[in-house]
């Protein structure tokens, strides 16, 4: 790979990561939010939305409780380190917002934890505002 494409590639995958977090956390919110509206939120029951709602938290809290880092964090060290660049640190403005954004330091049982609570509550999303499939008859914009 070429060192000059590592970096860009590198500060690609950390946006992706970051799209991944947001998607499980405002995800949650659009769901509990759209549902509780006099008027429904497009979207937000249909099938294929929730079913990849909760395959992502799902995974991240397996990854978790089994002691694996994440695949996007592998990727975007190996691309840092084929950069030379450091994994973690200062790497510009931008990436090094993000990073401050979705790493922290803390035991791994407590993002398991943390995961699995988050998990659980898409589950109880998923229970009390069940989804529908697309041609379920449901005419709600």
């Amino acid at each position: 790979m070429p060192t000059a494409l590592a970096a860009p590639l590198a500060d690609l995958v950390l946006i992706l990561h970051l799209a991944v977090v947001l998607f499980v956390i405002i995800g949650l919110v659009a769901i509990v939010a759209g549902n509780m509206g006099r008027r429904r939120w497009p979207g937000v029951n249909r099938l294929g939305f929730r079913l990849a709602h909760l395959a992502a938290i799902g995974i991240v809290a397996a990854q978790a409780w089994l002691g694996q880092t994440c695949p996007l964090t592998l990727l975007e060290n190996w691309l840092r380190h084929q950069a030379g660049q450091p994994a973690y640190g200062r790497q510009g403005f931008i990436a090094d917002w993000l990073h401050r954004l979705l790493f922290y330091s803390a035991p791994d049982w407590v993002f398991a934890l943390l995961y699995s609570g988050f998990g659980l509550l898409v589950l109880a999303a998923w229970c009390y505002f069940p989804p529908r499939p697309r041609n379920s008859g449901d005419r709600t914009p």
